[in-house]
This record gives C-alpha cells, structure tokens and sequence, in this order.
C-alpha cells in the first residue's frame, strides 16, 4: 500500500478551495494510488513533469485541476501544490513552487 499526504497546511488549504466535485475525483484517484501504486495508475490520471515532479490529473464541471507531487522512500507520495489548470500547458510558476517546496523541505 502506498500513503499519500500533503505536504503541508499551504498544500490543505488549495485542496479545500477546489470545488466539491473536484475534491471528490481528486480523491477517487488518490484511492487507485493507494490501493495498486503510480505506476500501475499511470495515464490519464498521472504524468510525468520532470525533475523528479509528477502530477495527478483530475477534473470536474467547473475545469481540471493538477496536483504535483513527488515519491519518496518506503512507498510515500506527497503531495506539494494543487491547482486549477487554466491553460493547455502547466504553467511554469505552479512548477516553480512546487520545485521550491520540495527544497525547503529537502524531500
């Protein structure tokens, strides 16, 4: 089984801003990803970014949000910057932060 978990309260606080709908399939996948592990899930759900950055794709009537993250030892995911996708590409600065989370918290 793998555990999955925010990172931070920064990271809550985005999650419990989506909408209800997108909360609800953003939790669908993280269930998949518990339960049989990212690379078994693999696309459409997950994607590689680089940089040792992934996303969880998910989407509800209001658009499509991501949710970056990266693994770590002992079969952990955490989860470091979730948004609402307003263009077709992710955007550099949601890649940045979540870049710079990751160092701040050396994961």
């Amino acid at each position: 089984m793998w555990k999955v978990e925010f990172l931070n309260q920064s990271v809550v606080a985005e999650f419990k801003a989506l909408p209800k709908e997108m909360q609800a399939n953003y939790l669908h996948v993280i269930g998949m990803i518990e339960r049989n592990g990212p690379q078994a899930v693999g696309m459409p759900f997950i994607k590689p970014l680089g940089n040792k950055l992934w996303e969880i794709r998910f989407k509800g009537k209001s658009g499509i949000a991501r949710a970056i993250y990266v693994t770590t030892k002992r079969k952990r995911l955490v989860v470091v910057h979730i948004f609402i996708k307003k263009t077709q590409k992710t955007p550099k600065r949601a890649i940045d932060l979540a870049l710079k989370r990751v160092k701040e918290a050396r994961l």
